[in-house]
């Protein structure tokens, strides 16, 4: 794979710029936990509910206005989707979706009532990174992937760029240690590469956990041949790319993996405690905290990176006399 150009720590700040001219900066909502206040980042609240946009947008807009007639072609399980289909609506270009049959239900209604086409695929038996590339030569559109892409990454940096301005006009001070979601890692490159002094921590669901085990390599590993069920349909990325793997890397990032019912209790912990609703694959960095696997510390920064949820599923997952039943029908 030839990598024509690089995401750069400039790049993530001429997109926070951009940003800023859409939509507004995302809360921060500080917490304490065993005694330390942590600060976190609220991407559940975007207009489309999770952080995707911030990528899409500086991404889309770097399309000549000539060029983009034709359109965008994307591939995502729902938040990328949506994040695509926001900006190609605001920019007057068509999107093309390419979306699992087993997306959540509620991602794919979104994603059409942002006026995307979408195009099914089967997540066991077809490649979404093949049949997005033909429907994209096909069309002469701009193939726009989920993290393997300079502008994308730079784009989702932004967040970082947000918080530690917000982190800064409080007590806390910038930002020490960041933990964030990762799937394809598009979301950590994107911070690293805004936050050059802080420590990163990546969180992924176990049996997903390709990007910590990548790390721990020092090559890229993929997902094993039968991974786990897993509520994170936004982390199910079977392999990293060379482009968010090279940035983490070179930064020393370490990785993290948390079993379903440490993302179940960080889901109910968001619910209750800081009054937002934070789906699976949202809420993976803050189940490393809660559980114990990554340490609070002062200047700590927690990626809350969406809140997409099937409001069934979302219910028995913060409702802990549901899941009771659910242990008990299995027995």
């Amino acid at each position: 794979m030839t990598i024509l150009r690089q995401p750069t720590r400039a790049g993530v700040r001429d997109a926070a710029a951009k940003l800023a001219q859409v939509v507004p900066s995302t809360p921060l909502f500080l917490h304490e936990i065993n005694g330390i206040d942590i600060a976190f980042k609220a991407e559940c609240l975007q207009p489309i509910g999770s952080f995707k946009l911030r990528g899409a947008w500086h991404r889309l807009t770097a399309i000549a206005p000539e060029s983009r007639s034709a359109g965008v072609v994307a591939f995502s399980s729902g938040n990328h989707a949506q994040g695509v289909a926001w900006a190609a609506r605001r920019l007057g270009m068509p999107a093309v979706i390419v979306m699992p049959t087993d997306a959540p239900a509620v991602k794919r209604e979104a994603t059409l009532a942002l006026g995307a086409e979408i195009v099914s695929y089967d997540r066991a038996t077809e490649s979404r990174e093949r049949l997005a590339a033909q429907l994209a030569a096909a069309r002469g559109a701009v193939l726009v992937p989920s993290f393997d892409d300079s502008w994308v990454i730079e784009g989702q940096g932004s967040a970082a760029i947000e918080a530690a301005a917000q982190m800064a006009a409080t007590r806390l001070g910038p930002p020490s240690h960041l933990v964030i979601p990762c799937g394809g890692g598009g979301l950590a490159a994107g911070c690293a590469l805004a936050l050059p002094e802080a420590q990163v921590t990546v969180v992924e669901p176990e049996g997903w956990d390709d990007m910590r085990r990548s790390l721990d390599a020092g090559w890229i590993e993929p997902v094993g041949e039968t991974p786990p069920n897993t509520a994170c349909d936004s982390l199910m990325t079977k392999r990293v790319s060379p482009l968010t793997f090279d940035v983490l890397s070179r930064r020393g990032v370490t990785g993290i993996a948390v079993s379903e019912a440490a993302i179940r209790e960080a889901q109910r912990w968001a619910a209750t405690r800081l009054r937002l609703v934070v789906e699976p694959g949202g809420a993976v960095a803050l189940a490393a905290v809660l559980s114990g696997q990554v340490a609070p510390t002062a200047g700590m920064l927690v990626i809350l990176s969406g809140g997409n949820v099937d409001p069934a599923a979302y219910a028995a997952a913060i409702t802990p006399e549901a899941a009771s039943e659910r242990a008990a029908l299995a027995l």
